[in-house]
């Protein structure tokens, strides 16, 4: 079985695309934000999406310690 040529995650995004990182466990890890966009509300359709199936607000302000 040969392997596939990897490709990085940042290289298969325009410019203002926005990603959801999933782990293997079919866990939300993360949410890629284009550059330039950190200010700006996360669009409803990935609320939607975050909230359907993860059970998480993207939206929502959280502090970590």
């Amino acid at each position: 079985m040969s392997k596939e040529p990897s490709v990085d995650f940042q290289d298969t995004l325009e410019e203002d695309d926005w990603g959801l990182i999933i782990g293997q466990d079919g866990l939300l890890k993360g949410m890629f934000i284009p550059e330039g966009c950190e200010e700006e509300q996360v669009p409803e359709i990935i609320v939607e999406i975050c909230l359907k199936y993860f059970g998480v607000d993207p939206t929502e302000e959280v502090t970590y310690h």
